[in-house]
């Protein structure tokens, strides 16, 4: 890292406000350590530490490359942030995409898991209560394109058997949720941990995949899972079982089953945690699975971080 230089008289560290977010996250957090293992990235350019901040800043502010670029050259404490100095030349827009290439999605979510079960040990995580819910994401298309495409080649029908063929997303499916509401795209799938509201795990599929079918991929190792009605069918119970936990799932209408006062309950636990997709933009900016996980990967370690400074945790040792 270089050192953060001063503009004739002035550092920049002065010009920083003492409780500025960036401040707080840099005592929370030590990049330096998860700089390290960042193994595939060279120590070439920006530094492993430089290029994970921006990227945090980046989904943290929810901007594009180009916006990034700009924010840099302009925005003090990011430049404070990421280590640079007043004078220092900032990446441009080109650099963030390489960057996220280089770090790749695989090893991002060794980096998140890493956070995780160290949350799990200083206690911030319990997996004692866990709440389980999926949200849509919009794909950075439509279908008018795809549309044209079909009647071109002649296909009677636009739907998930033929996308693959004529979309220029080819991972992007049409998705229903109840009878009206339809949206081309993915599905975001979490679990959060009812203790402190942190993330615990989060997994992007194609649109068309259940959020009983998703549960298998965040569900957590122990403890009551607390879902609504579209957890209660027999791939997501038979997960719960697997993983050892207690079925908490809100019961259909029809099942015999079916406890009212219980299920009026367990709504009202579950509503508060339901904040983590508020601020989600639910259109996302990449083409594919891979570069969507990254990104809501991404978004969920902000997303923990802010909530971990909200509690004012110690710093983690990560």
């Amino acid at each position: 890292m270089q050192n953060r230089g001063q503009y004739g008289t002035v550092n920049i560290e002065m010009l920083v406000l003492k409780n500025h977010l960036y401040r707080k996250l840099e005592k929370l957090i030590s990049f330096k350590k998860i700089s390290y293992r960042l193994k595939k990235l060279t120590e070439e350019g920006y530094g492993k530490e430089r290029i994970f901040k921006m990227l945090i800043i980046q989904q943290m502010e929810d901007l594009s490359d180009r916006e990034m670029e700009r924010y840099l050259q302009e925005n003090v404490a990011a430049k404070y942030f990421c280590g640079f100095s007043l004078t220092d030349k900032t990446p441009d827009y080109t650099s963030f995409s390489k960057m996220r290439a280089r770090i790749g999605t695989s090893q991002l979510s060794k980096i998140f898991t890493t956070i995780r079960k160290q949350l799990i040990k200083q206690g911030y995580i319990g997996e004692v209560f866990t709440f389980v819910d999926a949200s849509h994401l919009i794909a950075k298309a439509n279908l008018w394109k795809e549309r044209d495409k079909a009647i071109e080649k002649k296909y009677e029908k636009l739907n998930n058997e033929v996308l693959p063929k004529v979309a220029y997303d080819k991972e992007a499916r049409i998705g229903c949720k109840g009878k009206k509401k339809y949206w081309y795209g993915y599905k975001k799938h979490v679990s959060v941990d009812m203790k402190n509201g942190l993330i615990n795990k989060i997994a992007i599929t194609a649109a068309n995949e259940t959020d009983a079918q998703g549960l298998e991929r965040v569900c957590p190792n122990q403890g009551a899972v607390i879902g609504d009605k579209g957890y209660c069918t027999d791939p997501a119970i038979k997960t719960i079982k697997k993983k050892g936990c207690h079925d908490a799932t809100i019961k259909k209408d029809n099942m015999i089953c079916k406890n009212r006062d219980k299920d009026r309950f367990l709504t009202k636990l579950r509503c508060p945690f339901e904040s983590v997709f508020s601020q989600d933009n639910k259109r996302v900016r990449y083409r594919g699975v891979a570069k969507n996980q990254f990104a809501q990967t991404m978004n969920s370690l902000v997303f923990n971080f802010k909530r971990l400074i909200v509690i004012n945790a110690p710093p983690i040792a990560i």
